[in-house]
């Protein structure tokens, strides 16, 4: 389990001397289209060669059946990254937002079409926002099994701000369609 870092800690830019919050950031991560476990290790890749990102934790990887999406869609392989940063949530989402367009996400006015990759911040510190480009927390994180499940194997004691715990949101949803696969593990970067 990882602690949440103390929000007093500052991290000092050490050339412009701008001091910037550490804050601990949940990123749930989707694909379901090519080669869909090569996909979230790239992401996982990606986020580790973030400048001022730090990985704590990564869940296992779970199979699970697409929700809201259009018939005939296949299924998603899901991971839940847990990490502290120094970086804003304007920057996080512009980082999720390059890391899905590098493996070839493709934006549809359709929404939960099938896609190769899938970079949702879920939470970022205890930060909140309602604005157009940003939803934090996620919206519906506390209503999906696929972002609760891998969560709470990282983290059975985790929240979701305004929402309550993981582990009673998950037992609220239920895991219905969720399928743990330990044959596929994530691991960061050597």
């Amino acid at each position: 389990m990882t602690e949440t870092p103390n929000p007093h800690i500052i991290d000092a830019d050490t050339l412009t001397g701008e001091m910037r919050p550490i804050r601990r950031t949940v990123i749930s991560l989707g694909s379901n289209l090519g080669d869909r476990f090569a996909n979230l290790q790239g992401a996982v890749d990606a986020l580790a060669d973030t400048p001022d990102v730090w990985i704590t934790g990564i869940s296992a990887v779970y199979e699970t059946d697409p929700v809201g999406a259009p018939e005939g869609s296949e299924n998603f392989l899901n991971a839940v990254v847990l990490f502290d940063t120094t970086l804003s949530a304007a920057r996080l989402v512009d980082r999720a937002h390059a890391i899905e367009d590098a493996f070839g996400r493709e934006r549809t006015a359709v929404p939960n079409t099938p896609r190769t990759l899938d970079v949702d911040l879920i939470v970022v510190g205890d930060r909140r926002s309602n604005e157009e480009w940003l939803k934090l927390p996620h919206p519906r994180a506390a209503e999906r099994a696929f972002v609760l499940q891998p969560w709470y194997d990282l983290e059975p004691d985790a929240e979701i701000p305004d929402h309550g715990r993981v582990a009673d949101l998950l037992t609220k949803v239920g895991s219905e369609g969720v399928r743990r696969r330990d044959d596929l593990v994530l691991s960061t970067p050597s």
